[in-house]
């Protein structure tokens, strides 16, 4: 079961609790906080509530948003739900949301990179090409069945192994696998060890009365993706 930390200004139970959100149920604890309640004092809680975790065999869990104590809990053994998993499934969406700040429609030319095509590439690249006038494909080996497919389906198509001139002057690019040389525009990364975007704000609008408030959306949002719970289209995104 996924652990759920969460902030209580009363005294913490001494047990761990289940709770339910849309039906997924996570073990939760808290840690007791005051408005002057010493840092040192609340180290030694947040060690407290790590613990009742670890006994229970949790190894992942939501935490409160900006939660000071992460570590506390990773020497434990505790770590937060990845995210990026979420944005990989968010990612057609995710370039629409930050080129629509920058007032570009489906004129413009976005471009994929990656080292495979795995099902997420081509998930996310059929997205694109529904939308987008003009879409770059840059991996190593493949692509011809899948441009194929695309224009025989649908009539679009797809642009296999383009210049590094090309991919640099896209107006939005996807990087799943890292491309340093790539810098300014809407670059997104989404491979692993990137960090989480700070200018992103994910909501789910027909079931937000429903959520807790407090913790990382994006953590609780993952967690509901990833046990099924919850579809990624569901999930409306905004870039500021």
């Amino acid at each position: 079961m996924i652990g759920f930390v969460t902030w209580t200004e009363e005294k913490a139970p001494r047990r761990t609790e289940e709770i339910a959100v849309l039906r997924m149920r996570f073990c939760a604890v808290s840690v007791s906080r005051r408005k002057n309640t010493p840092a040192a004092i609340l180290r030694r809680r947040a060690a407290t509530a790590a613990g009742k975790l670890q006994k229970l065999g949790v190894t992942r869990a939501v935490f409160p948003e900006d939660f000071p104590y992460g570590a506390i809990f990773a020497k434990r053994g505790i770590l937060p739900i990845e995210v990026m998993p979420l944005y990989r499934s968010l990612a057609g969406e995710w370039l629409r949301a930050a080129l629509a700040a920058k007032e570009l429609s489906g004129a413009a030319t976005v471009a994929v990179c990656g080292d495979r095509l795995t099902g997420e590439l081509v998930r996310t690249v059929t997205e694109l090409c529904l939308r987008y006038r003009y879409v770059l494909l840059d991996i190593p080996d493949g692509g011809e069945e899948l441009a194929r497919q695309l224009r025989r389906e649908f009539g679009v198509s797809l642009i296999l192994r383009p210049a590094a001139g090309q991919i640099a002057a896209a107006d939005g690019v996807l990087l799943f696998t890292p491309r340093p040389e790539l810098r300014g525009g809407v670059v997104l990364a989404l491979y692993d060890g990137t960090e989480v975007p700070k200018d992103v704000t994910l909501t789910l609008p027909a079931l937000e009365d429903r959520l807790p408030v407090g913790c990382c959306r994006e953590q609780l949002l993952a967690a509901l993706c990833g046990a099924g719970v919850l579809r990624a289209a569901q999930i409306e995104m905004k870039v500021d």
